[in-house]
């Protein structure tokens, strides 16, 4: 039996209310020793079968799309790697012209779910209300708190993109975009702009001299 939550956003709906939604409540993760193990329960395959054909196919994902390519897995879903700026580049390198290859790297993998896995998931979700109460997506974060957290992560990263803010601060990405404007306004937020449309990102302000 799977628990769930509801959540609220500091977005506003048509009639002026936090936007609601679901969430899961996750029990805890499954690592590849438990995975392995349960399909070993249902097949003819060892654990440490079914291991080896797991590192073999994570292998074979990172070859394809290293090369250029998404992978589709029927059923499962399908891969796409994600590029992004390397972290030690200074924001100078997204300057269109100045921008190279040197300058980026895999940042992650996108993945899109198989709508037979999402349906074989449906099919076996016994859904029940949890306990909590609904809670704000940044209530444990005031204003303050947040541009704290954005300041002292400019700190540490030449740049920062409205989808780090988003995991920063709880934010859903309309919210953060909008907090993110503001703070790139207000002269004594310490937070400055850089790069043009998709390139855009929010850099650590200078300080007048």
């Amino acid at each position: 039996m799977a628990e769930y939550i509801m959540c609220q956003t500091d977005s506003l709906n048509e009639e002026g209310e936090p936007i609601v939604y679901p969430r899961m409540k996750l029990c805890g993760m499954c690592d590849m020793k438990q995975f392995a193990e349960s399909i070993e329960n249902g097949t003819t395959f060892t654990a440490a079968e079914v291991k080896g054909l797991l590192d073999t196919i994570s292998s074979k994902l990172a070859y394809w799309m290293s090369n250029g390519y998404s992978v589709k897995l029927d059923g499962i879903g399908v891969f796409t790697p994600a590029l992004g700026f390397k972290k030690e580049k200074s924001v100078e390198t997204l300057d269109k012209e100045r921008m190279n290859a040197q300058s980026l790297q895999v940042k992650g993998i996108n993945f899109r779910a198989d709508t037979q896995l999402v349906s074989r998931t449906n099919s076996g979700c016994q859904l029940e209300r949890s306990d909590k109460k609904p809670r704000r997506s940044s209530s444990q974060y005031t204003p303050e708190e947040r541009l704290a957290l954005a300041k002292n992560y400019l700190e540490e990263h030449p740049f920062m993109q409205v989808a780090d803010y988003c995991r920063l601060t709880g934010l859903c990405r309309t919210t953060a975009s909008l907090e993110l404007r503001r703070w790139r306004e207000d002269p004594d937020s310490g937070i400055a702009i850089a790069g043009t449309g998709t390139h855009r990102v929010y850099i650590k302000k200078e300080e007048e001299k």
